[in-house]
């Protein structure tokens, strides 16, 4: 690879990185939270491939060259060819790694894959993540619908025995897994991160529940807290159930992972 290909490569990764930033794609990689980050990666990326295009267009002098001045004798400087003596030959320093090629990997994997966000598979192969939170921020009073996430409605359940569920009306958004024996639970995978490193959190499903469930589907589920629990197959972490009193499918979510996660 030569340096012209090297700097495209460059503003081409930062270029894509930029896009991602602007709209939605980050968020199959990365948490919300991160979006300045790789608008600022981008923007390094492209400055670096624009700084070094201007280096390269202004040329070297024959000390960067690798020869040394010499004078010949009417006074003309040359070079020293003591390179070419050694059997060095003159360009060698502008052949690049072919390791270098590999830049073009994570350009190929952001402009040509888009993969979709963690779903039923992972969740079904991963023990729920549930924590002890530090504490439980009051709920709104009345009468309205509670609308929790899958993690403060499994902590609460879980940790605060559903003190402040009981009695209430509750609305919880997640997709759909099902486990070896097609129990089904609503799932929310939670980031600390990025998505290498997503895990996660399980409500079971009882009640009035739809007869036929497809893994991956998003569902807004109405229900009530019961204090039945039980325990994930995968780690034998703790599940609480949610008694359903209607689930209707809904559209994927503008961010499909819990900004609730570790609060």
């Amino acid at each position: 690879m030569n340096r012209l290909a090297q700097t495209a490569l460059l503003f081409l990764l930062g270029a894509t990185l930029l896009h991602a930033g602007t709209t939605d794609l980050y968020l199959r990689y990365v948490k919300e939270g991160l979006r300045p980050l790789v608008l600022l990666a981008g923007a390094v990326l492209i400055v670096t491939a624009a700084a070094t295009l201007w280096y390269d267009r202004r040329g070297t002098s024959p000390r960067d060259r690798g020869g040394t001045p010499t004078h010949d004798r009417g006074g003309t400087p040359t070079e020293d060819r003591g390179a070419h003596d050694r059997g060095t030959p003159a360009h060698d320093h502008d052949r690049e790694p072919r390791i270098s090629w590999l830049l073009a990997l994570p350009v190929l994997a952001l402009i040509l894959v888009a993969p979709p966000a963690l779903g039923s598979y992972s969740a079904a192969h991963t023990g729920t993540a549930l924590t002890k939170p530090f504490g439980f921020p009051a709920l709104p009073a009345g009468d309205a619908p509670l609308h929790l996430a899958v993690a403060d409605y499994a902590g609460r359940a879980i940790y605060d025995d559903g003190r402040a569920l009981r009695d209430r009306e509750l609305k919880i958004t997640g997709f759909v897994t099902l486990d070896r024996e097609g129990a089904p639970y609503l799932v929310r995978m939670g980031l600390n991160c990025c998505a290498a490193d997503a895990q996660p959190v399980k409500i079971a499903l009882t009640g009035s529940v739809p007869p036929v469930l497809r893994p991956d589907t998003w569902l807004e589920i109405t229900g009530t807290y019961t204090p039945r629990r039980t325990k994930d197959p995968v780690n034998d972490g703790p599940i609480p159930y949610l008694e359903v009193t209607t689930a209707k499918p809904v559209p994927t979510p503008h961010d499909p992972y819990d900004e609730t996660w570790n609060t």
